[in-house]
């Protein structure tokens, strides 16, 4: 996976964490310590769950290497499709969240990075692990900046659709899991 395609993962990955920032400022002001270690927690989290994915990938790389390329796709499609769903669903978030609570923040981290964890997965199948830890590390940081974004639409109250955002990342990470299928299959080969 190329530096811009692990960028671009990690955009499409970070939507929901923006939108769980800008919400959690709209709410409640958060002090900006209590927001960089929000921030920074989201990061490790959306970092560290696809790495242990990619780990479990990889691990299991030799059962389903004939697979890899499929699994991939699957899980990409099955993760964007979600988020796509999401986006159109009429759920409302948990008001009674107390984003001054530590635990309340981990709730949230863990919450926001299950996706990234099969994402991991898919990618574990078919990279190196250096290739992970470089894409884990470029996610973390992409969520970080990313929070940090979220806090500020918050606070200065811009207007902001978590439904197109969620959208747009779905759509984005099944458009990832097409890409890693045709090279795989030697469609439009060079």
């Amino acid at each position: 996976m190329t530096i811009w395609e692990s960028i671009l993962l990690g955009i499409a990955l970070c939507f929901d964490t923006l939108a769980v920032s800008a919400t959690c400022s709209i709410k409640s002001r958060i002090p900006i310590q209590r927001g960089m270690l929000m921030a920074l927690i989201f990061a490790l989290f959306q970092g560290g769950f696809p790495l242990i994915g990619a780990l479990i990938g990889t691990a299991a790389e030799q059962l389903v290497s004939s697979l890899d390329h499929w699994v991939a796709f699957g899980l990409l499609a099955l993760v964007g499709g979600n988020m796509i769903r999401d986006a159109f669903s009429n759920k409302k978030e948990d008001d009674n969240f107390d984003i001054s609570k530590f635990g309340v923040i981990i709730t949230l981290a863990v919450a926001t990075s299950i996706d990234a964890f099969v994402v991991g997965i898919g990618f574990g199948l078919h990279s190196a692990i250096h290739e992970s830890l470089l894409t884990c590390l470029i996610i973390g940081i992409v969520t970080f900046i990313a929070a940090m974004i979220g806090q500020i639409i918050g606070r200065i109250k811009l207007p902001f659709n978590d439904r197109i955002a969620t959208l747009i990342g779905g759509l984005v990470l099944i458009a990832l899991g097409t890409k890693t299928l045709i090279e795989h299959l030697g469609i439009l080969a060079n």
